[in-house]
């Protein structure tokens, strides 16, 4: 009879796996335009997506790696064939045909299909969304099984949905001259105020 002491084998941590059955699909979105202005550069980002998450599960995603953060406005996506996507709202006309983005699946999505979204009607952020040609592997581009749309690429610097530039910004008053971080507490070296040399 082997005696057992109390150590124990060393078993690997395995990576969190949700078992989303499916095809997952990579979606490029990059920012054109909004409030009057062309992005250049144009900022991006690429999704890793499952083809049954929702167009709202891809609006949620696409406004946090955007910077949304005032989500009260309204949204819509618009396919290539001119079905409009978008929330589902009682008080538009009766005539418009919206598909309520809450139960319409990526799955829709053809490889390479290119199609709009725009957050915000008034300032009308407009994004291109560019379906990959081919599937992914979610573990192998994000490392693990999101439950919803992840961005894993990016690059550009992302304006702020009512242009600010500062917490104080009303649009009217001029950039504060810079402090040089002179105004922050001096919990590092180089912050806080300046010594002068006395002589």
């Amino acid at each position: 009879m082997k005696r057992h002491t109390g150590v124990q084998p060393q078993v690997r941590p395995q990576r969190e796996r949700r078992s989303r059955p499916g095809i997952w699909i990579s979606v490029q979105v990059e920012l054109i335009e909004g409030r009057g202005e062309h992005c250049w550069p144009r900022p991006g980002r690429i999704f890793a997506a499952a083809a049954d998450h929702s167009f709202a599960q891809l609006a949620t995603a696409i406004d946090d790696a955007f910077a949304r953060w005032d989500r009260s406005h309204l949204h819509e996506f618009e396919l290539g064939d001119g079905t409009r996507v978008g929330m589902a709202d009682t008080e538009r006309d009766a005539d418009e045909s919206v598909i309520d983005e809450r139960f319409l699946k990526l799955s829709r999505l053809k490889p390479g299909e290119q199609f709009v979204y725009v957050f915000d009607f008034g300032d009308d952020w407009t994004h291109l969304c560019t379906a990959g040609k081919a599937p992914i592997n979610p573990l192998e581009s994000l490392g693990l099984v999101p439950d919803r749309p992840l961005p894993y690429f990016g690059w550009g610097a992302i304006p702020d949905q009512y242009s600010r530039v500062w917490s104080a910004d009303d649009g009217e008053a001029q950039l504060p001259p810079d402090p040089e971080l002179t105004d922050l507490p001096p919990l590092r070296s180089g912050w806080g105020p300046r010594r002068r040399d006395t002589d």
